[in-house]
């Protein structure tokens, strides 16, 4: 919840993120939170701690967001725009904690590090005004998608993020894809294609059709957009890290700082009336404290164990994670309806991804995160 999400996220975080932070490069996470895994480990267990870390965030945020936003409750639900803002003020503070610890714990160098890096450079902060700006309009697209979605669809479909991260990188990073990566992309698009193809369900009403198609289109264009946004955003933010020295943390608090502002200004825009009806926080639950603390600190937990996920090991991670949302969505939630093209098209996008990843290893695109 890169920004991810997850992912890539982004923003990883499955959502970014989403999620919403972006771990856009293995090596500056490499670079930064060397100091905290220092000690002697094992590569071989980390992988596997990895892949289940990798699962649980991309899995857990998805589904629960998506439980979150269906749950009947007598008073209002909350609002998605309210959770967006708390959510980058957690993230704000988690990063403060990391910049902390890499600075062993001292106040003094860590205000003295912020100030440097934030005040005294703000044509260097401002760069961030664009990714944060595009963050926070895809972390509320994520709300208004899985609003209309059930979460195995929105797995399979959240997955075009690495076609548009791929685009955006071949033209802004000036990056090249293998044959292969080109075909995997094709497969992507088809599998996510099939997962989409409207299918008329037995004993509907044709105003009950109308509604579901409604629902679905508005899901699509939000899933869509977000992808787009998590793309750009993405890839921009790579090649702002890319020309600073700056530590990511640093970078995550800048990024976080714009994102509260933007977030705020339109919670307070497009949520007026109900901010004045009953307050910021209305509808919060336990269910909803859990969304906000796994977007927050889900994309983070992803930027410091992805250093030991290859790509092989990230698409068996996104593979395991879709599996899973359809699982718990259909004999949990009872929410997802299974369709024969979703069997044709979910293995198609598993594929591509598994595909993708392979090749992205010797190639020179290698910024595409689970």
């Amino acid at each position: 919840m890169p920004y991810k999400s997850g992912n890539s996220a982004g923003k990883g975080s499955g959502v970014n993120n989403g999620s919403v932070l972006q771990a856009p490069s293995a090596d500056i996470s490499r670079k930064d939170s060397s100091t905290m895994l220092a000690a002697p480990v094992n590569p071989a267990h980390l992988k596997y701690v990895s892949l289940g870390v990798l699962v649980l965030q991309t899995t857990s945020l998805v589904l629960t967001m998506r439980y979150s936003r269906t749950l009947k409750e007598d008073g209002p639900r909350y609002l998605a725009s309210s959770a967006v803002v708390s959510a980058e003020v957690l993230k704000m503070f988690a990063c403060a904690v990391l910049v902390l610890l890499e600075n062993n714990f001292s106040l003094q160098e860590m205000q003295e590090l912020l100030k440097e890096q934030i005040v005294r450079k703000p044509a260097e902060t401002m760069k961030l005004a664009v990714p944060a700006g595009i963050y926070t309009l895809q972390n509320n697209l994520l709300y208004v998608a899985l609003s209309n979605l059930d979460a195995a669809t929105y797995q399979v479909t959240y997955q075009l993020k690495i076609l548009t991260t791929a685009l955006f990188s071949v033209s802004m990073l000036g990056k090249r894809l293998s044959l292969f990566q080109w075909l995997s992309l094709l497969l992507l698009m088809a599998g996510v294609a099939l997962v989409q193809w409207p299918t008329d369900s037995e004993g509907d009403t044709e105003e009950q059709k109308v509604l579901t198609a409604g629902s679905q289109l508005v899901g699509l264009m939000a899933v869509l957009m977000a992808c787009i946004s998590s793309g750009f955003a993405g890839v921009y933010f790579e090649k702002i890290l890319k020309e600073t020295k700056q530590s990511v943390w640093v970078r995550n608090i800048q990024l976080g700082l714009f994102s509260f502002v933007f977030g705020f200004v339109g919670m307070a825009v497009y949520d007026r009336r109900s901010l004045r009806q009953a307050g910021m926080f209305q509808g919060y639950n336990s269910v909803t404290c859990a969304v906000v603390v796994l977007q927050a600190v889900g994309g983070l937990v992803v930027a410091v164990v992805i250093k030991y996920a290859d790509n092989i090991l990230k698409g068996f991670a996104t593979s395991l994670s879709i599996i899973a949302s359809t699982l718990i969505s259909y004999f949990l939630l009872e929410d997802f309806h299974p369709r024969g093209v979703f069997f044709l098209g979910a293995p198609l996008v598993i594929a591509a991804t598994f595909l993708y990843g392979y090749e992205s290893k010797p190639a020179s695109i290698g910024t595409i995160k689970a």
